[in-house]
């Protein structure tokens, strides 16, 4: 067989993949001979090669047969370059610096991109409550290993509720129980910025591989990469090879799949094909016992330490909005206390924290009210916002407007707009209406003071 042979099958594959497919996968390979019914290549990487075999093998082996050369099977290896005799004429010219050999020698194995792993994110440092303990339960059996259950396990939630606690302690965990697994945690960010450098300098290849040779991808915030379509279809792709292969992914954003304005739809749902997470706000309970934790490194780094009774309850009660603001400001009082020589008593901590006190005063926001009423009533955020009448969404939607008129400083006409573009006289409506049944209807009255409790937690 010659390269005329193979350069006809290579013709067809072009015409039959597109350019794209095929620039990326058969322009790649080099052919070294046929033997015995078997035609060998020579690849970049195994990855390559592995992946050619399973996805475009018959279609190759059809090929040659159409031509007239009878193939059983396709042999694919990583081996050094072979020169052609004009490639040889310029040897001399290559050992010297040239870059024909170099760029088609064997690759070496990958070497990783994550992010860097945050030492006292673990397990054992994560602080369970009511709020995050299906979270912490589900990463635990993603980390312990076995066969891959939920795939990808997603979570998401506000700031500072432990999502990246929880990546970086599966990442951990995984890490100890195998340490020869290849474990990739990136942010999204990171992933499109790796995949514009694979596009600049000419390297699809190698950010492929980079990507499906792993056996575990962690990707953070992946709402970052909403609106950005080219991003959005390689990380599509690179999905489907991992699923397709059984590796585990994890994925964290702010929001729910079907709440992240941007994202394309096929990805919406392949993010939902797993467990979907949400990590809640924190509560009383387990704001103190953060703070309980917390403690105890801050008494070994400042011996002197002395905190009045009281203080830690009332830090957990007054700072409700994320646990980074918690505790930055444990950690602020107790270097203060400890810097000043006082009992970090409850007229101390008020000194020391006023700018933070007020920031945390509880805000609660149009988008906060509609999630709440929506979960409370098992309903999804578009039918909130839907032009629906009937009462089964109807009367959340009123409930909804009701506390955003209780809650929030905003006008008539601009809760209206949140609610679909309404006219502020349907929130007058609607506010009328809740007053009359609260006064004859138990469960509505009931529903109000548990969703404003929520709210103002």
């Amino acid at each position: 067989m010659n390269q005329d042979t193979w350069g006809r099958v290579r013709d067809d594959l072009m015409q039959n993949l597109g350019r794209d497919a095929f620039n990326n996968w058969i322009k790649p390979l080099e052919l070294v001979g046929e033997s015995d019914g078997v035609v060998s290549f020579s690849v970049p990487t195994n990855f390559l090669g592995d992946w050619v075999s399973r996805n475009y093998g018959e279609r190759i082996k059809n090929g040659f047969n159409q031509a007239g050369l009878e193939v059983d099977r396709l042999d694919f290896s990583v081996l050094p370059s072979i020169l052609t005799p004009s490639e040889g004429a310029d040897a001399n010219d290559t050992r010297q610096g040239g870059s024909n050999l170099s760029r088609r020698s064997p690759k070496p194995d990958i070497d990783l991109p994550g992010s860097p792993l945050d030492k006292r994110f673990t397990f054992d440092s994560f602080v369970v409550g009511k709020p995050n303990e299906l979270a912490h339960a589900a990463a635990r059996r993603v980390a312990e290993g076995g066969p891959v259950t939920f795939n990808p396990l997603f979570l998401y939630g506000g700031v500072g509720l432990g999502k990246t606690h929880l990546m970086h302690a599966i990442a951990w965990e995984i890490q100890n129980r195998r340490p020869d697994a290849k474990v990739l945690y990136l942010s999204a960010e990171n992933f499109m910025y790796r995949f514009v450098q694979s596009l600049r300098f000419k390297d699809m290849i190698g950010f492929k591989e980079m990507f499906r040779s792993v056996d575990v991808l962690m990707v953070d915030d992946v709402q970052f990469i909403a609106g950005k379509e080219s991003t959005q279809d390689e990380f599509f792709h690179t999905f489907n090879a991992l699923v397709d292969q059984n590796k585990q992914i994890v994925i964290s954003a702010d929001r729910a799949p079907g709440e992240i304005d941007g994202l394309e739809e096929r990805i919406k749902s392949r993010l939902q094909w797993g467990l979907v997470v949400d990590l809640h706000p924190t509560d009383y309970e387990l704001r103190l016992g953060i703070l309980q934790s917390k403690v105890e490194a801050q008494e070994r780094l400042y011996p002197d330490l002395r905190l009045a009774d009281g203080v830690l309850e009332f830090l957990a009660h007054r700072i409700s909005s994320n646990v980074r603001v918690l505790e930055g400001a444990l950690n602020r009082l107790c270097a203060f206390a400890s810097l000043v020589g006082r009992e970090a008593t409850l007229e101390v901590t008020q000194e020391c924290l006023a700018d933070v006190l007020r920031a945390s005063d509880r805000k609660v926001t149009i988008d906060e009210i509609i999630r709440k009423v929506a979960d409370h009533y098992n309903l999804r955020l578009s039918d909130m916002l839907s032009p629906r009448r009937a009462r089964s969404v109807a009367r959340p939607r009123q409930v909804a407007m009701y506390l955003s008129k209780m809650l929030t400083s905003k006008s008539l006409p601009e809760i209206g707009r949140r609610f679909g573009g309404r006219d502020h006289t349907t929130v007058i409506h609607a506010v009328r209406k809740i007053e009359e049944l609260k006064s004859v209807d138990n469960q509505i009255s009931e529903d109000i003071e548990l969703l404003r409790r929520m709210l103002e937690a």
